[in-house]
């Protein structure tokens, strides 16, 4: 069984179905042999390597790897479920798909839902032509800047002004499917329709089925915009609107929009961004995220640049953060205060907009971008407030790579630089003290010889120190430090480090605790390593620490490989074939060190 339709009837309605006869209608094929060839529907490319073979019942691209039989290709390119893909190839061989009987009362209940609905919406598109007062809706969405075009693309109509214009005119049968969609209410003389006097716009699902409707008043209604009530077949937070034609106009949709309204959505499509979507009245949500992200691996969310729309971009991205999964992107635009995404490619056209949409944030800048708002990010109080903010959000991110970037980003923002000591010399002059330091300090402090520096963001710490507290912190790092390391002959900061490592490793010191028991119990060794942390004012917590070293560890080995660069391209005589060989895969290992130094950074 396979969503309850037996195997025997799935593999007997495949050697039925012309294979080549659906595909061609949707993509045109040509002979190649017994087989078909054309350019992948999946993929870009320019020459033709998806193959469909009828014999066998199957097609393959060469190129993207795409392959199936019928039912895959239409849950592909229709972007169907398994079971409405084996609905249409059953009805194009005039063939009944089994059930059981709640299956089937499932099927015949959403069947006449979606029946009701799609009279609905012949009727609302046909009021819009030929109502008496259609001409207040004409005139609104001409108003709008709607074309004809666009209007029939997005099938707006008109609900009339009439309590019982739509109950009036269905099929009896209908009338009962139309009051459990609560389109309809009352009871006998009393009924009335939920939507009048406004522009109405369908919501399709992925397949172009109408299942709800939202409908704008042109009249003094309270509510401006309401939508359908939720169904069986409509379930307003898992549904987007204006994703099937996003879906109809890209065939190979690579990024999503999300706007915040219809008219937002149309407008775009308009002049040609066709690859907009809103929700439907509601923040940005997991079950919409998850509908997106089936679809796209990249969303710009883009926004009004009021407080209402950044409050909703914010919630969009705390909502995403515990689905974004490595290899997705997601980014954030927020437009003029004052504009929305209609009135402002009106005035500025597409190619202004796309350059907009282009300069997106993307969430790792927009995450700080959000919790840093109103903070003062060189007083320790308002570092620690967003430490306290950001490190709950931090832990619901999924994907592991961008999770460490904005922790490392954290500390950047929020680490105290410490201050550095200097050996004044006698008679020498301290440096001038902040105006906001105690007058009285600097002779405090030069009564003993010394003076205090203020903090600098820079400050000298002997290379490989960072290093070594990490391992004194992490002990069980050490093994992997010596992989790390081991190659950089003539680095003496490498072999400071290495020294620590290996004594660590070779005594087996799992602890911090351990660390400090071996060094106080041997004179070697405690002569060897004391003066390792001297250049180290303030010593972070743990967590900061390995960051440090990874950072350091990074920038040594960058150092290293451009120095032996350096050195084979300053050899007088002639590359061997050996050191050819090692200077390309240098340049290789520097570039890939410098991209992992900026993913930090």
């Amino acid at each position: 069984m396979a969503g309850m339709i037996p195997q025997t009837f799935i593999d007997d309605l495949l050697a039925r179905t012309d294979l080549y006869g659906v595909i061609n209608t949707r993509v045109p094929l040509k002979k190649a042999g017994s087989n078909y060839k054309a350019c992948c529907p999946f993929h870009n490319e320019k020459t033709p390597s998806f193959n469909v073979v009828p014999a066998k019942n199957f097609y393959h691209c060469f190129g993207c790897g795409a392959n199936g039989n019928a039912i895959t290709f239409l849950r592909e390119f229709d972007n169907l479920s398994f079971t409405e893909a084996v609905e249409e190839l059953a009805r194009h061989a005039g063939m009944e798909v089994p059930r059981d009987e709640r299956t089937q009362q499932l099927h015949r209940k959403s069947k006449g839902l979606l029946d009701a609905l799609k009279y609905a919406d012949q009727f609302y598109r046909q009021q819009l032509k030929n109502h008496e007062q259609s001409s207040v809706a004409r005139k609104y969405l001409t108003e709008r800047g709607l074309s004809t075009d666009i209007i029939e693309q997005f099938g707006l109509g008109f609900a009339p002004p009439e309590w019982r214009n739509l109950s009036q005119n269905c099929d009896p049968d209908l009338i009962p499917l139309l009051r459990q969609l609560k389109m309809t209410g009352g009871e006998g003389g009393s009924s009335y329709d939920l939507f009048r006097n406004r522009v109405m716009f369908p919501i399709r699902n992925p397949r172009g089925q109408v299942i709800a409707f939202g409908g704008r008043t042109l009249g003094d209604d309270n509510a401006k915009y309401i939508n359908s009530p939720e169904s069986d077949v409509f379930h307003k937070s898992n549904e987007v609107y204006g994703l099937y034609e996003a879906l109809r106009n890209n065939r190979q949709l690579t990024q999503l929009v999300v706007v915040e309204g219809y008219l937002d959505v149309i407008a775009l499509a308009q002049f040609g961004i066709g690859n907009a979507v809103a929700t439907l009245g509601t923040a940005t949500n997991d079950d919409n995220l998850k509908t997106l992200l089936k679809h796209c691996k990249e969303i710009t969310f883009c926004f009004d640049g009021d407080r209402a729309g950044f409050k909703a971009a914010q919630k969009a991205m705390e909502n995403s953060l515990s689905l974004i999964e490595d290899g997705m992107d997601l980014r954030f635009l927020l437009i003029p205060e004052g504009e929305d995404p209609d009135s402002l490619i009106r005035k500025e056209g597409k190619d202004a907009f796309k350059t907009r949409l282009d300069s997106a944030r993307p969430l790792s800048s927009f995450f700080f971008d959000v919790y840093s708002q109103g903070l003062d990010l060189t007083l320790p109080e308002d570092k620690g407030k967003l430490r306290a903010l950001a490190q709950p959000l931090i832990g619901q991110i999924q994907a592991r790579t961008l999770q460490q970037g904005i922790k490392n980003q954290l500390y950047k923002l929020t680490a105290n630089e410490s201050p550095r000591f200097f050996r004044g010399k006698k008679g020498q002059a301290a440096p001038s003290q902040p105006s906001h330091s105690d007058p009285n300090r600097s002779a405090r402090n030069q009564k003993d010889g010394y003076y205090k520096q203020p903090a600098e963001l820079a400050y000298k710490v002997t290379p490989g120190a960072k290093v070594c507290l990490g391992l004194y912190l992490a002990p069980a790092q050490a093994e992997q430090v010596i992989a790390q390391l081991q190659d950089m002959q003539g680095s003496k900061s490498a072999e400071r480090i290495l020294g620590f490592a290996e004594f660590i490793h070779d005594q087996k010191l799992a602890t911090t605790e351990q660390v400090l028991a071996q060094l106080s119990q041997n004179k070697k060794h405690r002569q060897s390593f004391q003066n390792l942390f001297d250049s180290i004012e303030l010593f972070p917590d743990a967590e900061v620490a390995q960051l440090e070293a990874k950072d350091e560890i990074n920038q040594l080995k960058i150092s290293w490989t451009e120095q032996r660069i350096r050195t084979l391209l300053q050899e007088e005589s002639p590359l061997g074939e050996a050191k050819k060989q090692e200077l390309k895969k240098l340049y290789t290992v520097k570039q890939t060190l410098k991209n992992r130094a900026a993913v930090t950074a």
